[in-house]
């Protein structure tokens, strides 16, 4: 800025040159301390996270819980002076039991939302179509369902179990101790006809059979064709993939046709505590569920835990693995961006590795290449208060491994290729 000033008096140079100095001065403060607010405001205020689950549709016996558990989290980490001095802000939204509903409120949270991090999905399908929109938009996604393995994505925490922190196990200790004969029955979609291979290339490895394999749309109650060819197999074990409210249907179907739970046991691996809160204990009383977490764990942490869980939402409340996972998940997430020292999700990508949370009933670490979490796998047999007994718990905590080892990576990739193609470019059967 260039100013002359055409007078032959001096003092009235100076004077104007000092008056001009001073307003350039003003004006360098002003813009300062406008930085600096700003700086101060974008420092203090509260970071936006998303929690995509089902509030409605078919999944909503299941989804509703783990955002009470995000909640949960987000009360305390907040109570407790937030992250990095900032308060977290929940978006709640709800995927409708919709995978193309999921997968447009994900786009919609990370670039009209703005938020720093999206905790969600319960179903394969609704997962994997949100990973291509959290990996196109270089995004982060807590999952936090057991499931089917056979994915890795640098975009994406998986906090619930890999299949040899479930599937597998499960798979060696029925034949053991139950007997060799086994019905799979899932609904029709991608977790569970994965689950089922790999159950079945186990059964093959170990001696057992598989005597039938039988799918039910999601949320369909039509279930008599398949309790009918339940029967006719006799099979020792059923092994149960069915999620949603199907399993209402399927469990009173079981119950109709005389099949005994001492006799011929049902082992779920989607229905849990909350669950049983809407069947009838006493009914499913004998079967069995396969987690990495049972609320009747006796430890002074999972004491407390269930107490606050309670104490937030009722006395009649319950929680289960998939509760806990979305309970962990924001304090993994919150440990990363105190480590990041930022909310940045490029940033917080790279501290999540190995980070690791004093989880209720055992300490979870976050691998560090593949972005699962390291758990142990127990077996609960269901009591007709609606709690499980267990029988039996892995004595070492055990490191995730999303692709069997069954079938090669390239061999499992064409298996799930197969099945989206079947669909017609989809990852569950549209019906």
């Amino acid at each position: 800025m260039l100013i002359w000033v055409r007078t032959t008096a001096p003092w009235v140079r100076v004077t104007c040159i000092l008056l001009i100095t001073a307003i350039m001065v003003i004006i360098v403060i002003i813009a300062l301390v406008m930085s600096s607010g700003s700086d101060w405001d974008a420092q203090n205020e509260p970071i936006k996270i998303g929690i995509l689950h089902s509030l409605s549709g078919t999944m909503a016996i299941s989804e509703r819980s783990v955002v009470d558990a995000a909640l949960l989290a987000v009360d305390e980490i907040n109570t407790e002076g937030g992250v990095i001095g900032r308060q977290i802000l929940p978006v709640v939204v709800d995927g409708q039991s919709d995978w193309i509903i999921f997968q447009e409120e994900a786009e919609r949270l990370i670039t009209k939302e703005d938020v720093s991090v999206i905790f969600g999905c319960w179903t394969s399908a609704c997962r994997k179509m949100v990973k291509p929109v959290v990996e196109r938009l270089d995004h982060l996604l807590f999952y936090p369902i057991q499931y089917e393995g056979l994915e890795e994505s640098s975009n994406i925490v998986y906090t619930g179990a890999a299949p040899n922190q479930q599937i597998i196990p499960a798979v060696k200790w029925f034949l053991d101790n139950r007997g060799k004969r086994f019905f799979l029955v899932g609904s029709d979609y991608v977790f569970p006809w994965a689950a089922n291979a790999i159950i079945k290339d186990y059964l093959e490895y170990l001696g057992g059979e598989t005597v039938g394999e039988e799918y039910i749309l999601l949320g369909s109650t039509e279930v008599d064709d398949v309790i009918s060819k339940i029967v006719a197999a006799k099979p020792d074990v059923i092994f149960n993939t069915i999620n949603g409210d199907t399993n209402l249907a399927f469990f009173q179907g079981l119950t109709s046709s005389g099949i005994d739970s001492d006799e011929t046991p049902t082992v779920s691996f989607s229905i849990a505590e909350e669950e049983l809160r809407s069947l009838d204990p006493e009914l499913m009383a004998g079967n069995y569920a396969v987690w990495n977490y049972f609320q009747s764990l006796d430890t002074p942490d999972n004491h407390r835990f269930v107490e606050n869980f309670k104490h937030k939402y009722g006395e009649d409340r319950v929680v289960d693995d998939a509760i806990r996972a979305g309970y962990l998940g924001l304090y993994l997430w919150a440990a990363a961006v105190e480590s990041a020292g930022t909310d940045d999700v490029s940033k917080v990508k790279d501290s999540i590795r190995g980070q690791h949370f004093d989880a209720p009933g055992e300490t979870v670490y976050v691998d560090s290449e593949n972005l699962h979490t390291w758990k142990s796998p127990i077996i609960g047999q269901m009591k007709p208060d609606g709690q499980f007994g267990i029988v039996w718990k892995s004595e070492t905590i055990i490191h995730p491994v999303p692709y069997p080892v069954s079938r090669t990576r390239s061999q499992w990739n064409r298996f799930l290729m197969t099945l989206y193609n079947k669909w017609g470019g989809a990852w569950a059967n549209p019906g």
